[in-house]
């Protein structure tokens, strides 16, 4: 586990100092998110809005479930910021499955979206209501959102709580949480990994020697599904990655191939490594998702 991750989920004594020393700046980062989002009036865009978010920074598989719950629909948009990506302002990534972009332009959960549902539209846009209505202007029905709790919109919140608890509940930098953690109450649906979601995780061409390679936030939670592998490779959530390094390390460790996330793999398209992709599919409760074919009927 990196030092990080440890200092969020299992902090040493010297961490725990860190923590307490830090918590002035947790009040005002917890204070600040408050006031944002009680700034402001509802806005309703008269269609169905589903936002899937946390309040916990970092993987809690907003990506696969959303990939997972928009497969039922039709005329869906899915909305994203598009963390990290190279261009600016609004792009839409995907039209009702032809993808017009490339990873770098749209950042890498987007373009991992719009590889996964060949149906939809996927659109990035720091400015969520300008992403809105675009999604009506190409005559999307359903909008999915991608961490969207913040927002005042009228919609529907799902919050996914993540299997592995923070050590504090306080928010950034003593803890996780980037909002106060008793605004679960507030969110429609909270669903729980391991209970309402599920990860079903297979391994597609598997070598003997896999060296793990990812760029994905608390990397550590991929250990309960990983085989036994030569070494790992971890780096900052959303990071490119540097192929003659890659290829260094790889003879460094006499790797047969790299093992990586779905998420990795849409930056290591041109990579000459043979890569072992860890397909994910995620088990959604069947009561998650009548509430959420309630919602958009209604």
């Amino acid at each position: 586990m990196r030092w990080i991750d440890r200092y969020f989920y299992q902090p040493s004594f010297f961490q725990i100092i860190i923590a307490i020393i830090f918590l002035p700046f947790s009040f005002i980062y917890c204070l600040c998110a408050s006031l944002r989002r009680n700034f402001g009036f509802l806005r309703d865009f008269e269609i169905p809005i589903i936002s899937v978010g946390n309040i916990v920074a970092g993987g809690s598989g907003k990506t696969p479930f959303i990939i997972e719950i928009a497969k039922d629909y039709e005329d869906v948009a899915i909305i994203s910021r598009g963390y990290k990506r190279k261009s600016k302002g609004l792009l839409v990534v995907s039209e009702r499955g032809k993808i017009l972009c490339n990873q770098q332009e749209s950042g890498d959960e987007a373009y991992l979206i719009a590889k996964m549902t060949k149906n939809t539209t996927v659109i990035v846009s720091k400015n969520r209501v300008l992403g809105i209505k675009k999604a009506q202007e190409l005559g999307c029905k359903i909008i999915f959102l991608d961490d969207g709790f913040r927002f005042k919109f009228k919609k529907l919140n799902i919050l996914l709580k993540p299997k592995l608890e923070p050590y504090f509940r306080f928010c950034i930098p003593s803890g996780i949480y980037r909002e106060k953690s008793s605004l679960y109450r507030e969110a429609d649906i909270v669903a729980l990994e391991g209970i309402d979601y599920k990860r079903d995780v297979s391994i597609e061409c598997a070598t003997q020697r896999m060296l793990l390679v990812t760029a994905i936030a608390n990397p550590s939670r991929l250990d309960e599904y990983i085989p036994n592998v030569i070494g790992k490779l971890t780096f900052s959530d959303h990071s490119d990655f540097n192929i003659p390094y890659l290829q260094s390390e790889a003879k460094k460790y006499n790797a047969t191939s790299l093992l990586i996330t779905q998420k990795d793999e849409v930056k290591l398209q041109n990579c000459p490594i043979p890569l072992s992709v860890m397909k994910l599919t995620l088990n959604i409760d069947g009561h998650i998702k009548a509430k959420i074919k309630q919602y958009i009927q209604s």
